[in-house]
């Protein structure tokens, strides 16, 4: 799998990439076995962000964490996640493949089980943080052998695979993880990736061929590379997880943090640009389809992750919904996707591949704007169909657009394209989480202030709903009329708050919305491949 050059100065006579040499000797079985086991490794990886997050509260009920400082049981696991996406790659090079992914896979597993045993909130964020080392490592490699062992005429079923893990996985966590919560305990969600990670190593280890490692390659790293980017991702993953909690930069830890990744991701871009053999090939950028693949990805990392974080606090904040109706709810922006990604090859060789983006891109912003004018009885039901389109929209995009955004890729620089196509994906995610926490809470004071106004014991409207309530108070057991009062101020104090929090949530799904539409332009600059039925040609 090939991420730096240096791996080929490190020999002097040439010799065919790790990667396709493998292709010539594998069977179709051994290679399809490699393919499905490392896809289901990355959907394991993807799916443990947000089973987690949808029981956040009762985890941190149980291991005595508060209420702010439990976040860090999540951002420990993202940060560890984006630090070693990039260097997957070159360590897969240095140790080999087979070793490299099973060695993680393996860890995966035990940190997944040991996490259910963490007694307070330091033990869980260390084993979190390992855990999501080793679970970062899946998601790139699997794309990586997708895009290196698949010929190009069947790269696109791998792609489908492949978008399980990046759309399905985080469409279905809330509910796995809301049913195992209420059901079973929190710590059942860490059990379940037991049996589908024995698999998963299972078929790794019957699947790849054994390779020496090339220790040798760890004196010729991109060292400075390799530490400016791990602090400044680092550094960067924090802000955004924490940014809004800490009120951003009136915080000196987020300043001081922001100051950190600023210089070491400028370092990083210095570095990678001057070196003989950078880590990253971030000359990959310019090329067309790769360039503007990675802005419609960023934009889907936005959306993706964006709406998977408001649904699930607009269902819990305005309808009061417990973890498992939440996942009921969800559970329709996945089960379609699971029923027609499958499909989604047949139509890239059917249809022009950048159609098939743009209305998927279409749909899911279609979808977004179908809840922009919700009411404070806007419930499962009315999401239904939003949300069942946003679920066609996201199996439409994924697999076509990973396809036409590494078309013409050399075999060289298949790792440098994997890890950044999946890092921007990750980093979208993460801006568009931060940004939708800072934007829902100014869209609330914004939409209360306007409201308050309109509320005036002044107007005969005000006053008669005061005097509707005060009656009903006073006629349901309370005696004083001063408190019956009180009671009827703070109830329409409570519905006014209520409503400016619709609106805000409104607003939210429009700039999604936008965004995706965003997306949408920037598929349409993308250049046609010259062989479509292979959707991943040069």
């Amino acid at each position: 799998m090939a991420t730096l050059e240096i791996a080929a100065n490190s020999n002097p006579r040439p010799q065919a990439p790790p990667a396709q040499s493998a292709k010539s000797e594998m069977s179709a079985l051994r290679m399809w076995i490699a393919v499905v086991g490392s896809t289901l490794g990355a959907f394991m990886a993807v799916l443990n962000i947000q089973i987690v997050n949808a029981s956040l509260a009762d985890i941190q009920g149980a291991i005595g964490a508060g209420k702010d400082d439990g976040g860090w049981i999540s951002t420990s696991y993202l940060v560890a996640e984006i630090v070693v996406i990039p260097l997957s790659g070159w360590l897969a090079r240095v140790f080999s493949v087979r070793t490299y992914l099973l060695v993680n896979a393996i860890l995966f597993l035990v940190f997944s089980v040991a996490c259910a045993f963490a007694a307070n909130l330091q033990q869980m964020i260390v084993l979190r943080a390992i855990q999501g080392f080793a679970g970062g490592v899946l998601i790139p490699m699997a794309f990586t052998i997708i895009i290196t062992l698949l010929p190009k005429p069947k790269q696109p079923i791998g792609l489908a695979l492949f978008a399980l893990s990046a759309t399905f996985a985080p469409a279905i966590g809330p509910t796995i993880g809301g049913y195992l919560t209420e059901n079973y305990g929190w710590e059942f969600i860490f059990y379940v990736n037991l049996v589908p990670g024995l698999v998963m190593v299972g078929m790794l280890w019957a699947s790849l061929d054994r390779a020496p490692m090339n220790l040798g390659l760890l004196a010729k790293g991109d060292w400075p590379g390799i530490i400016t980017m791990a602090i400044g991702l680092a550094a960067l993953q924090t802000v955004l997880e924490e940014g809004n909690k800490e009120d951003w930069f009136g915080s000196d830890f987020i300043v001081r943090l922001s100051i950190v990744a600023a210089v070491s991701l400028t370092l990083f871009l210095i570095i990678e640009f001057k070196t003989a053999h950078p880590l990253l090939n971030l000359r990959l950028l310019v090329r067309r389809n790769f360039g503007f693949g990675i802005v419609a990805n960023v934009l889907l990392g936005i959306a993706l992750y964006g709406s998977a974080f408001v649904l699930p606090i607009y269902l819990s904040r305005i309808q009061g919904y417990n973890s498992e109706q939440i996942g009921m709810v969800l559970a329709w922006t996945g089960i379609p996707q699971l029923l027609l990604i499958p499909l989604v090859p047949r139509l890239m060789k059917l249809f022009d591949v950048r159609i098939v983006i743009a209305v998927g891109f279409a749909l899911f912003a279609a979808s977004n704007f179908m809840n922009v004018y919700m009411t404070g009885d806007y419930g499962s039901d009315q999401l239904f169909w939003p949300n069942v389109i946003r679920a066609v929209g996201q199996a439409l995009v994924f697999a076509p657009l990973s396809a036409i955004a590494t078309a013409g890729i050399e075999q060289e620089n298949a790792g440098s394209a994997s890890a950044l196509f999946n890092m921007m994906r990750n980093l979208g995610g993460a801006v568009g989480i931060a940004s939708l926490q800072t934007f829902l809470s100014k869209r609330e004071q914004f939409h209360s202030n306007i409201l308050t106004n309109s509320v005036s014991v002044f107007e005969e409207a005000t006053r008669l709903r005061v005097a509707k309530l005060t009656t009903y108070f006073m006629n349901h057991g309370v005696s004083d009329q001063a408190t019956a009062t009180h009671k009827a101020l703070v109830a329409i104090a409570s519905s006014v708050r209520k409503q400016a929090n619709v609106m805000a949530f409104s607003d939210a799904f429009f700039l999604l919305g936008v965004g995706l539409v965003v997306a949408l332009v920037a598929t349409l600059l993308l250049k046609k491949p010259g062989q479509v039925s292979g959707a991943g040609a040069h």
